[in-house]
């Protein structure tokens, strides 16, 4: 029975102390943080890897995330300055600095985060007006960051980024702005068609105009050699005459040979013929007699 007894006991104990060591270590991993409560107080804070607490009297909170973290707000319905209510998505990129501050100074940070975004996001957006709301993203992005930033320093949080992911305006005004996109579509269709029907004419005209002045240009040149050939073909007859010496039986017959051309022109229907024609005359028949 005493065998048994101590037996019993022993067991107890090795239990008891199984027990204290299992409550005494802890593993905190890597990016995370652990705060330790003595007797309902703050204690320390304890970093990634092994730590030793004393059980019953130390107590370790749930661990705390140290990573950036990646929150994103549902819809939330905000009222721009020309009374049209849009949706906006947020997205928040934040990161836990101070664990002690993040556990102590706000009950839930990342709730706290959610409304002072929407709240700041009333604001900001209060003061624009649907078309400046809907180009203005990184302005509002800054605004609520620099908000952000500044309420949360003291709840331990440092806000990194902040990003509207969706602006979404009431289905009316959408219908709107899309018939109002189809006929600004329209239109520059409609503008470019007349400014390449217009650069059409424009080409075509200089091409005409262009086509006048050569053609003129060529015409010119083709009188000008006609004329200078003309010019040259009178000169070179009247040399080839003047160095014949013919005389004037010759001269007469060479102007009856004429005569049919000059009768057969159609310039005119009455011709005259001239008064020396009698002494061309008489100088063939005087030229035959002999």
């Amino acid at each position: 029975m005493m065998f048994t007894y101590s037996s019993g006991v022993l067991v107890l104990l090795v239990s008891l102390f199984a027990v204290v060591l299992a409550r005494s270590i802890r593993i905190v991993p890597q990016a995370s943080a652990g705060i330790v409560e003595r007797l309902g107080r703050y204690h320390k804070t304890l970093g990634a890897g092994l730590a030793i607490i004393i059980p019953f009297i130390d107590r370790l909170r749930p661990l705390i995330d140290l990573r950036e973290r990646v929150v994103s707000f549902p819809p939330q319905p905000v009222i721009t300055e020309d009374n049209l209510v849009v949706s906006i998505d947020t997205v928040i990129y934040f990161q836990v600095t101070d664990p002690k501050s993040a556990t102590y100074e706000i009950e839930n940070y990342i709730q706290g985060i959610e409304q002072l975004t929407v709240t700041t996001l009333r604001n900001v957006v209060g003061g624009l007006d649907l078309e400046a709301t809907l180009t203005s993203r990184d302005s509002i992005n800054a605004a609520l960051r620099g908000v952000l930033d500044d309420a949360t320093g003291k709840w331990g949080v440092r806000v990194n980024r902040v990003e509207l992911k969706a602006i979404d305006p009431p289905p009316s005004v959408q219908e709107s702005m899309e018939k109002q996109m189809r006929a600004e579509r329209d239109k520059r269709a409609v503008i470019l068609t007349a400014e390449g029907e217009k650069q059409s004419q424009i080409l075509t005209a200089e091409g005409a105009r262009q086509a006048e002045i050569l053609r003129a240009d060529g015409d010119a040149q083709a009188a000008v050699l006609r004329a200078e050939g003309e010019a040259a073909a009178i000169k070179k007859v009247f040399g080839a005459v003047h160095e014949a010496n013919p005389d004037e039986k010759v001269l007469a017959y060479q102007y009856l040979q004429q005569l049919p051309a000059i009768a057969n022109g159609t310039a005119s229907k009455i011709w005259v013929i001239p008064a020396e024609l009698s002494g061309a005359a008489e100088q063939i028949v005087k030229a035959f007699k002999k």
